[in-house]
C-alpha cells in the first residue's frame, strides 16, 4: 500500500490506518468517528485525500476536445468555476465520476483513487491532442462552518469565494467545495507546503482531524454517491439520479445533444426511464443496514439492493442509499434483510441531513 505524505501526522494523532484503493489511510483517531463526524458538523474536519488523483489539462482546442469525453458545456463557463462531471462508456456506464475546474489556460480535473489511473488512460485514448499531467501534489478538505474563519486567519481572500468556484492563493489551488453537505474548502498544495500547512489548520482550535469512517457517513448523510459502492461502470447516468450533471446543452434537443460517451445510452433513458432507480431510504429501527442488503416487498420478492448504508450520528436513524424497481409503488411496504431477518425501511428525500453550502 501507498502511505500519504502525512502519514507521520496522523500517527501522531493517534490514527488507526486502514486500506482503501491501494492507499494505507487514516480511518479514524482517538475520539473515533461518531466524535469526527458530529465535530464537523458542528465546527471543522480537517481531511487527507491526497490520494486522489489531480490532473492538469493543456492543449489545443481543449474545451472541445474536452467535450468530447465529458457531458460538459464550456460556453458561458467563467473561468474559475467547478463543475461535477461524470467519465461514461459507450454503454452508458459511469467509469468515474469527477471534479472539473475552468482556470485561465488549463482544467484541472480531480479524480477519484481507485480510478487514477485508468481515467487517465481513458481521457488520453478519447482526448489525443491534450495533455494529461498527474500531479505530484497534496490534497487537503477543510469542512464545516468554521472552515471559512479557520482558513481565512491564513488567506483572508477565500471568503469571497462561493460555493463550487475555485482560486490559486499563496497556499495553492483552493476550491469552495467537499463532499461532506457542509461549507468548506479543498486545497491542492505542493508537496513540499503540504505538511506545514496541515499542521496549521490542525492546530486551530476549532479543527480536528478526521478520518475516512467519518467521511464516509457525512458523505451519505448528503445523499452523495460513492464512486465503486453507489455506482460503477455497470450503472447508468439516469439510473444514479445523475442526469443533472450533464449539461442542458447536450441533452434531448440542446444545442450540443449528446456527442460523449455513452450519449445515446442516456438520451434513451431520460426519455423512456429504467427499470430501476437510485434511491434514499430510512430504517424504523436504529439498526444500520450496510451494502448488498436485499430489500425485498411484502410477498419477499427481491426488488432491490442497498448500496450504502449506517446509522446517521446525526440523526440516530438508520439511513441508506438504495436501487430499488422503479416498479415498486411509493407507499409499499419495503423491508431491508440484515441477518436474515427483514428490517422495515420507507422511501426518504435526500439529502438525510440538510447541506450548508454558501451560495
Amino acid at each position: 500500500m501507498i502511505r500519504l505524505a502525512l502519514h507521520a501526522l496522523h500517527e501522531e494523532h493517534g490514527a488507526r490506518f486502514g486500506p482503501f484503493a491501494g492507499f494505507e489511510m487514516p480511518l479514524q483517531y482517538r475520539e473515533g468517528l461518531r466524535a469526527e463526524h458530529l465535530h464537523t458538523r458542528a465546527a471543522a474536519g480537517l481531511f487527507d485525500v491526497s490520494h486522489m488523483g489531480q490532473l492538469r489539462v493543456r492543449g489545443p482546442d481543449l474545451h472541445a476536445s474536452l467535450e468530447r469525453a465529458l457531458p460538459l458545456d464550456f460556453e458561458r463557463w467563467p473561468e474559475g468555476e467547478q463543475r461535477y462531471s461524470l467519465l461514461a462508456n459507450e454503454r452508458g456506464g459511469i467509469e468515474d465520476d469527477v471534479m472539473v475546474t475552468r482556470l485561465a489556460d488549463e482544467v484541472r480535473i480531480v479524480v477519484n483513487a481507485s480510478g487514477r489511473e485508468k481515467d487517465l488512460a481513458r481521457l488520453r485514448a478519447l482526448c489525443p491532442a491534450l495533455s494529461f499531467e498527474l500531479l505530484d501534489a497534496g490534497l487537503l478538505a477543510l469542512q464545516g462552518p468554521a472552515a471559512e474563519r479557520v482558513l481565512a486567519t491564513i488567506e483572508p481572500g477565500v471568503c469571497a469565494l462561493s460555493f463550487m468556484h475555485a482560486r490559486t492563493y499563496g497556499v495553492g489551488l483552493v476550491s469552495r467545495s467537499g463532499y461532506t453537505g457542509e461549507d468548506g474548502f479543498e486545497i491542492s498544495v505542493s508537496r513540499e507546503a503540504l505538511e506545514p500547512l496541515a499542521r496549521r489548520l490542525a492546530g486551530a482550535p476549532a479543527v480536528k482531524l478526521v478520518g475516512l469512517g467519518a467521511r464516509d457517513t457525512l458523505r451519505l448523510e448528503a445523499g452523495l454517491h460513492l464512486y465503486g459502492q453507489d455506482m460503477d461502470e455497470n450503472t447508468t447516468i439516469v439510473e444514479a439520479g445523475l442526469g443533472w450533471a450533464v449539461a442542458r446543452s447536450r441533452r434531448a434537443g440542446g444545442a450540443k445533444q449528446g456527442g460523449f460517451p455513452g450519449a445515446e445510452v442516456y438520451l434513451r433513458e431520460a426519455e423512456k426511464g429504467t427499470a430501476r432507480k437510485r434511491v434514499g431510504l430510512v430504517g424504523e429501527e436504529a439498526v444500520p443496514v450496510r451494502h448488498g442488503a436485499a430489500l425485498v416487498d411484502v410477498a419477499e420478492r427481491e426488488v432491490g439492493v442497498v448500496t450504502s448504508g449506517t446509522v446517521s450520528p446525526s440523526t440516530q436513524h438508520a439511513v441508506m442509499l438504495a436501487y430499488l424497481a422503479a416498479s415498486h409503488p411509493r407507499d409499499a411496504p419495503l423491508y431491508a434483510l440484515v441477518r436474515g431477518k427483514r428490517r422495515p425501511v420507507r422511501l426518504a428525500s435526500l439529502p438525510f441531513v440538510p447541506k450548508r453550502y454558501k451560495r
